[in-house]
């Protein structure tokens, strides 16, 4: 990128998450589309907030921008589908700052209708983006993505197997989607586990030391995506493992399904069958992820697709 490229822009979509527990009811509502939440869910989410704290997301999210940003010398927004900067606020900002043409890169490698497709719609609105819009619709096998997520999982895991004096068996998960998604064509299964089967590779694991699962069912009924982590983690324990290594490859960040799903709930699950489980640390600030991040906005044109606009 040069000071040519003024009029230039890089969008970065995430998912958002409440800033307090307080800010859990409307945060559920902007995740449902105003649809109604019942209370014992509010509740239960609410738990899990309490539990952890504090989810970082937000802020880890607007420093993966500020780092982009530095990385790339062109201005970078972020903005969220379910908190504040909601998307449609960013793309007016990004008009009104004179921004023409812009990529868009959602902060979730793997391509679903119900998160990417989600954030699309969001950053078009009713009539389309005031401006040029490219859209990365998934970056799931980059090789800079999968050499941040070998990284983080080589150290993690050697450590792991060092405390348990034996080769801990290793757990990939993604955050799963309803079974109907699937059913009716959407590619993120398929991606998700090419995500883990390109990270296993690049760690040179052999075929006996890894598995897959989805994590983070919803709560809404229906059937979702497996199998779960609490399943696989039994399957394990019969297989004759006392411990378990997880590493979120569906996430790039901390957050609630890293900070209670996996360190609390999938903990004590796998305590509770009589096993240990470490995670590997999430990207967060990884410098390769950031540099996926840049190579994917520099050579934007390969992998991206023209979407329509208002100008």
């Amino acid at each position: 990128m040069t000071s040519s490229t003024s009029n230039y822009a890089v969008l970065l979509l995430a998912h958002g998450t409440a800033d307090s527990v307080d800010d859990i009811p409307e945060f559920l509502r902007n995740v449902t589309g105003g649809r109604g939440v019942p209370p014992q869910v509010i509740e239960e989410v609410k738990h899990r907030y309490a539990l952890i704290g504090h989810s970082p997301m937000n802020e880890i999210t607007a420093r993966q921008g500020e780092l982009l940003a530095h990385e790339l010398q062109v201005p970078v927004y972020v903005g969220m589908r379910n908190w504040k900067p909601l998307i449609p606020n960013v793309v007016r900002k990004m008009a009104s700052d004179g921004v023409t043409r812009a990529v868009g890169i959602c902060l979730a490698p793997q391509n679903s209708r119900t998160s990417v497709g989600l954030y699309l719609k969001a950053v078009q609105g009713e009539t389309g983006t005031p401006f040029a819009l490219e859209f990365v619709e998934s970056w799931h096998d980059h090789p800079l993505l999968i050499r941040a997520f070998t990284v983080k999982l080589r150290a993690g895991w050697v450590s792991a197997c060092a405390e348990a004096g034996a080769k801990v068996p290793i757990l990939f998960t993604a955050h799963s989607v309803p079974a109907r998604t699937i059913a009716e064509g959407d590619p993120y299964e398929r991606q998700a586990r090419e995500t883990a089967a390109l990270v296993a590779e690049s760690a040179g694991l052999k075929h006996d030391d890894w598995s897959f699962a989805f994590q983070s069912q919803g709560m809404s009924g229906g059937e979702w995506l497996g199998p779960t982590v609490e399943d696989t983690i039994t399957r394990l324990k019969q297989e004759g493992h006392s411990g378990v290594f997880v590493q979120p490859i569906g996430f790039l960040c901390d957050h609630v399904e890293v900070l209670y799903d996996v360190d609390i709930g999938f903990k004590q699950f796998a305590k509770g069958q009589g096993m240990r489980l470490w995670r590997a640390e999430s990207l967060n600030e990884s410098p390769l992820l950031i540099a996926a991040l840049a190579d994917i906005a520099r050579s934007v044109g390969a992998g991206a697709r023209q979407v329509g606009s208002r100008s």
